[in-house]
């Protein structure tokens, strides 16, 4: 009885306590949204950080006299972009970039396309000829560089044969008429691995009766390219077209680099590209303005150039 009191004043202590609300679990499909969502938000926060951020400041500094050495930076309005216009090197590198699109995109796609169509033909040492044509693809670009440099130089293994079949030997790489379509040669030899793979999945996804079908009414091979092939393969010729540009245009700095005689875009600017001519302003004249100016023209160039593209490669193939 003497305990009782004691046991009575606990009692009501804990129940003048107010009790913790227990926080409801996550269901386990709740549980693996939540876990799915925070895996997506870590690569939108270093793509935002990396990319976007970046890229918006690229703007700002486009509009102001941006030089490293000096601690002021006045907002200068279009005048980057004027001085840009202005200057007849920049206008060459923008001639010399739509060239290397134009004909490296056409080249690899075309001959690429060929390539996978003969491919899939052949019945023996398939994945042999196909590794052969995709190593190129998977090497160094600068070693792939250097060697048809070598290849190209004035006492190199092209002019050696040249001779041998009685043609004079050629500058090449020397040549202001000649050095850009061999590195957009090489270019297209070291891509047609990727455009190969990439033509070669579509092809396999046409179903045959359709071929069957053409077969029961006669249909020459080039009708069943012109007819079949080629519309049905209309998604990867715009992403084959797509990618390869934006490659040609990112890619080229390295061939530029590696196989011009004075690593800047020579002879005489010939093989000056966009990519080149925004280094040279940022990293060896220090105007990171002028770059900056020059990064957002080809931006626009590449958004422009994609949409012109996806426009009328769907409407060209549109049967």
């Amino acid at each position: 009885m003497m305990n009782q009191p004691s046991q009575l004043s606990d009692k009501a202590i804990k129940n003048a306590i107010p009790e913790k609300k227990k926080r409801p679990k996550l269901t386990m499909k709740q549980s693996k949204y939540l876990f799915v969502y925070i895996c997506l938000l870590l690569p939108i926060i270093f793509y935002l950080g990396i990319r976007i951020i970046p890229t918006l400041y690229t703007f700002n500094i486009g509009f102001r006299e941006w030089n490293i050495l000096s601690p002021e930076k006045p907002f200068v309005g279009l005048e980057n972009y004027a001085t840009l216009f202005n200057d007849e090197v920049f206008r060459k590198s923008l001639v010399n970039t739509a060239i290397f699109i134009v004909i490296g995109v056409i080249g690899q796609v075309v001959i690429g396309l060929f390539i996978a169509l003969l491919l899939q033909r052949i019945n023996r040492f398939v994945g042999f000829f196909r590794v052969i044509y995709f190593i190129p693809y998977v090497t160094s670009i600068v070693a792939v560089s250097w060697v048809f440099r070598w290849l190209f130089m004035n006492n190199g293994f092209m002019n050696e044969m040249l001779v041998t079949i009685g043609i004079p030997p050629q500058l090449f790489l020397n040549s202001p008429n000649q050095a850009i379509f061999v590195i957009i040669g090489t270019m297209i030899w070291q891509a047609l691995g990727f455009q190969m793979v990439i033509f070669l999945a579509g092809l396999e996804n046409i179903p045959s009766t359709f071929y069957e079908a053409a077969d029961v009414d006669g249909a020459s091979p080039f009708q069943k390219l012109k007819m079949i092939t080629i519309p049905l393969l209309n998604p990867t010729i715009v992403f084959s077209v797509v990618i390869g540009s934006i490659n040609f245009i990112q890619v080229s700095f390295t061939q530029v680099v590696n196989m011009s005689v004075d690593s800047a875009g020579g002879p005489l600017h010939s093989t000056l590209t966009i990519v080149v001519y925004i280094y040279q302003l940022a990293f060896r004249q220090y105007s990171m303005g002028l770059a900056s100016a020059a990064t957002v023209v080809l931006f626009l160039f590449i958004l422009a150039l994609t949409i012109f593209q996806m426009k009328v490669l769907t409407k060209k193939f549109d049967y």
